[in-house]
């Protein structure tokens, strides 16, 4: 029998209606801080178990579609550091940090920073591995951790493809060790991950001018998403590019350019139709908020928001705010 401690937690035993508030409790406790909604969806079904191996938290998560969202207040009170992985067995992951994002499918792993802010997109169900490394034991690397953030680290072969097996054999074996033998288990994670950190930082360099001119276009993006009139055309100039430049380096990603600006201004809104309302000021209008992020149609907006998001933004604000009396 092995001495590692483990917790689990699943919607089962919770009744229905129950569920979805329930799940946010536990996201938020387990994770350290981390809001959650579940694109609209009114049923849920969700299942974590955790364990640890020294320093090192493994979390089985199978879930419902759903997000996390970690605000940047919330990652100023954090009081722990930790990086985290996203590796599913199951469906898929969009990490966004740092004006990057990054999509993950089995056979693959993601990191991200707890100390920053971010958001984790799981459009379908989910069935993922959790891999929580205390940030201080890769800095103690002398590794620059913050442009390998975001980043698709790999998963399919190299040290990446060991780091991702020894994760889930840990995972998998973590009950029948002893608390040393887990100990050692979580500082291998720990080492294997700086390993495939450092293997791409060093393919960085080799493609450092396609993913900075990529940085240079999410930030763009991001700097002028309220503007109406972005498009790939203001983009191209603004970049003194050419429209084929802007689509060949968005071609590895799962996405498209006009799409991730339309998510970038969808998530926006919905960011502010969840601001609870403060003092005598009313709130502003579904409307006003969608003009003031680039949309210029509102019946276009809210067809773009159903779409995203499983519900109208009435009803996406109305379920932000009630939600907003307990811990979302």
């Amino acid at each position: 029998m092995g001495a590692t401690t483990s917790s689990t937690m699943s919607t089962d035993i919770v009744a229905p209606g129950e569920r979805a508030a329930i799940w946010r409790d536990w996201v938020w406790t387990h994770f350290g801080g981390l809001e959650s909604d579940l694109y609209g969806d009114t049923g849920f079904d969700g299942h974590m178990q955790a364990s640890n191996a020294g320093d090192v938290v493994l979390t089985k998560l199978e879930a419902n579609r759903h997000r996390v969202l970690r605000s940047t207040q919330l990652a100023r009170g954090s009081e722990r550091a930790y990086l985290k992985i996203v590796a599913p067995w199951r469906g898929s992951a969009g990490v966004q940090q740092h004006h990057r994002e990054a999509w993950v499918r089995p056979g693959g792993w993601a990191i991200y920073d707890t100390t920053g802010s971010y958001e984790i997109a799981n459009p379908e169900r989910v069935e993922h591995l959790i891999v929580m490394l205390p940030k201080e034991q890769l800095l103690e690397r002398g590794l620059r951790l913050e442009p390998l953030m975001a980043r698709h680290v790999g998963g399919m072969n190299g040290i990446a493809r060991v780091a991702l097996e020894t994760m889930r054999t840990t995972y998998q074996e973590l009950p029948g060790m002893s608390e040393s033998a887990a100990r050692g288990a979580g500082e291998l994670i720990v080492e294997l991950v700086r390993l495939s950190l450092q293997e791409l930082a060093g393919r960085e360099n080799g493609t450092t001018q396609l993913e900075a001119f990529r940085d240079r276009i999410r930030k763009h993006i991001g700097q002028h998403l309220r503007d109406p009139s972005l498009t790939l055309d203001h983009i191209a100039q603004a970049l003194n590019c050419s429209k084929r430049h802007l689509h060949k380096a968005f071609s590895a990603e799962d996405d498209t350019l006009a799409h991730y600006i339309q998510r970038q201004r969808i998530q926006a809104c919905m960011r502010e139709l969840a601001q609870p309302a403060r003092g005598a000021q009313p709130p502003r209008t579904i409307t006003e908020i969608a003009f003031s992020w680039g949309f210029n149609n509102g019946a276009h907006f809210s067809r773009v928001f159903r779409e995203h998001t499983g519900q109208s933004p009435s009803d996406f604000r109305e379920s932000a705010q009630r939600a907003s009396g307990s811990v979302v």
